[in-house]
């Protein structure tokens, strides 16, 4: 949202169960020593995104 482009990083216990793809919804937390970094915390599924987009939870 602050449109910054950053390079995420999948957290350890997430790795083997998380698979990010071009165009996929996440939640990332920036690091506060690079802000050219983040932390994946949460990716949306298609019909999450639908209903957030529903609800007008995203534009």
């Amino acid at each position: 949202m602050d449109g910054i482009v950053r390079m995420g990083r999948i957290p350890g216990s997430k790795k083997k169960r998380m698979w990010i793809r071009e165009g996929d919804l996440v939640i990332a937390a920036p690091w506060e020593i690079q802000d050219s970094k983040a932390d994946v915390i949460w990716k949306y599924t298609a019909p999450q995104v639908n209903w957030l987009e529903r609800k007008g939870y995203l534009k």
